[in-house]
């Protein structure tokens, strides 16, 4: 916590015009006794063996429960879950580099499945910043993720939109004028879960609000089979994404809309694209299945 002098210091410069101060992440202390109003969200983020989620093991799993009010501002924490689970091979290098975990720390750990239950079974909404890779894992590990609805903080927010330039999680911070120690998971919940509590430059909302906001709006994701590959440029500029099929989902474009966007898309489809009536691929997704890799 920086001391008063230290503070005003800050202050001067920042009166300056010349320079941006960045202040340490404090996180909320884990002591909040929600009412009864309250609704419950839990913030995740899982450390891996490696990034194939059909195959690499969970090697530390840390969550913070948050209290959240009726209209979606962040109350406070209310309580922490952290656990290491030593897998069935030796750490590799890159992973003790990029993680910080080494095998002596995880040696003879099993994560508590039942805990996990436990922590989770109030939650009305599991938020992470790659839920597209935390939420695959967890379901994996835990079944009762399955039955949760997700969200993500690196996508489920237009960033651009309000003023940020990427969506890396410290960068966001950044602009928020704040710092963490990124090392371990549980810094990265405590700065999701700061991130969750700012307010948005260009909107009169929180990231929380905004963020919930898209959860709750059902999206479309649109694929673009064999489309021509002479015109990838014009999908890629309009947003289109590249899957590569190795998860067992078609090699294509791909596109995840609103559901009101919908018929717009399918006309530039139809006629930028493959230029006559064509029946289109398209999935319906919910915050209970988005994320989740089944297709």
């Amino acid at each position: 916590m920086p001391t008063d002098a230290n503070e005003e210091l800050a202050k001067q410069l920042e009166a300056t015009g010349d320079y941006r101060v960045l202040r340490r992440l404090v996180p909320y202390p884990a002591n909040l006794r929600p009412d009864g109003c309250a609704r419950i969200g839990v913030a995740i983020d899982v450390e891996t063996t490696g990034l194939d989620v059909a195959r690499d093991e969970v090697i530390e799993l840390a969550m913070v429960k948050f209290a959240y009010s009726a209209d979606d501002r962040v109350l406070g924490v209310v309580d922490v879950f952290q656990a290491f689970q030593q897998p069935s091979h030796p750490i590799a290098p890159e992973i003790v580099e990029l993680t910080g975990i080494t095998d002596a720390m995880v040696e003879g750990k099993a994560i508590d499945a039942r805990a996990v239950v436990r922590f989770v079974e109030n939650a009305q909404i599991i938020a992470a910043h790659n839920a597209s890779f935390d939420r695959r894992i967890a379901e994996r590990f835990w079944p009762t993720f399955v039955h949760k609805p997700w969200a993500c903080t690196a996508t489920g927010v237009a960033w651009k939109e309000h003023g940020f330039s990427g969506a890396k999680l410290e960068d966001l911070l950044a602009r928020c004028g704040l710092f963490y120690d990124a090392h371990r998971a549980t810094d990265d919940c405590d700065a999701l879960v700061a991130l969750l509590s700012q307010s948005l430059p260009r909107a009169s909302a929180t990231v929380l609000s905004v963020l919930l906001a898209r959860a709750r709006r059902k999206t479309v994701r649109i694929w673009a089979l064999q489309s021509p590959f002479q015109l990838k440029d014009i999908l890629k500029k309009r947003n289109y994404r590249w899957c590569d099929g190795a998860d067992g989902r078609p090699k294509s474009w791909y596109l995840d809309i609103d559901e009101a966007e919908l018929e717009a898309e399918l006309r530039f489809l139809r006629t930028e694209i493959y230029q006559r009536d064509i029946d289109i691929e398209r999935q319906e997704f919910t915050a209970l299945d988005r994320y989740s890799g089944r297709w």
